[in-house]
């Protein structure tokens, strides 16, 4: 006996595709394909067009979604060229939607917290046994210029990441290093006024110094317990934002 298939449910509407994300896909397999390597220049915008028979503005579009994701450069008068790999432009294109999930779902924040409690502890007790007296010295010159920097919120903010990836740094992994200083910006969207309150920056002075003293003893237990109630008085001065 014959049956009869259930109906279909109503279908959503198939949209074509766009002109410039197709050439998007193209340009990109190009250079993940190794057609194209770091520093080579891509073919003009009216070469493109003749290869692809389409005009200027869905070019232009496609080169201007593959710069936003960081693979290629465009300099105005030159040719578009692939851009070096650098693992730091990730987090920068990702902010935005860091914001946006971070502020409409609370609990991301408590997990990026928790994470980079975990991630920061093992990578100072890495740092304890790696560690280079130039390394040390690196990490004291960047404490000396937060010292300085007490009253200029955004120069501190910025030596306060460049500390944590300094150390980070110590690892040798630039992927660790890179992931330390995205969720340390990431998470610095959010109360820069409670985190940077007057006397919280002599406190985190204090802090660094001890998590370099700690470093320095090579004793990465000790390190470990510094860093640790280091991040823990630090998260706790983050809130997200109510969601509008």
């Amino acid at each position: 006996m014959s049956t009869t298939p259930p109906p279909l449910s109503p279908p959503n509407r198939i949209r074509r595709r766009k002109l410039s994300d197709e050439i998007r896909e193209r340009l990109l397999e190009a250079v993940n394909s190794g057609r194209f390597r770091p520093g080579d220049p891509f073919p003009s915008e009216r070469e493109l067009m003749e290869q692809y028979g389409v005009g200027r503005p869905a070019i232009r579009e496609a080169l201007q979604a593959l710069q936003a994701m960081g693979l290629i450069e465009v300099r105005h008068g030159e040719r578009p060229r692939v851009a070096a790999p650098r693992l730091d432009h990730l987090h920068g294109q990702m902010i935005e939607t860091m914001r946006h999930v971070m502020t409409h779902d609370p609990k991301v924040l408590t997990e990026l917290k928790e994470a980079r409690v975990l991630m920061e502890v093992a990578l100072v007790r890495i740092a304890a046994e790696l560690r280079s007296d130039a390394q040390l010295t690196g990490l004291r010159a960047i404490v000396d210029q937060q010292r300085a920097a007490q009253a200029n919120a955004d120069a501190f903010r910025e030596l306060d990441s460049a500390f944590h990836r300094a150390i980070a740094a110590i690892s040798g992994n630039g992927l660790l290093t890179s992931l330390c200083g995205a969720v340390f910006d990431w998470m610095a969207m959010f109360h820069r006024d409670m985190v940077h309150a007057p006397g919280l920056e002599r406190l985190t002075v204090a802090e660094h110094e001890a998590i370099i003293e700690a470093i320095a003893s090579g004793d990465s237990g000790r390190a470990a317990h510094a860093m640790t109630d280091h991040l823990q008085r630090a998260n706790s001065l983050y809130r997200a934002p109510a969601s509008s």
